[in-house]
């Protein structure tokens, strides 16, 4: 299930971001999305987990938790 993580840290790296999805399961594929021009986080990404029921746990636990000062927002993705 291919889920989509908002409102994250500019200087969250692709590892830390699957490190925080890989205690709820396994993590197929992590991508953040980053500005062509600079390199940088925009601030959102995407996470891909093997097992459906995973990826709804890792919903439920993440979505309105604090990393860093930001409140994130998980989803699946469309």
């Amino acid at each position: 299930m291919k889920l989509i993580v908002l409102n994250l840290p500019r200087d969250l790296s692709e590892d830390d971001l699957a490190k925080l999805f890989k205690k709820h399961g396994n993590v197929e594929a992590c991508d953040l999305v980053l500005d062509a021009k600079t390199g940088t986080s925009k601030g959102f990404g995407f996470v891909e987990m093997a097992l459906e029921h995973e990826a709804e746990t890792a919903i439920k636990d993440l979505h309105g938790s604090k990393l860093k000062r930001n409140k994130i927002r998980v989803k699946p993705a469309n």
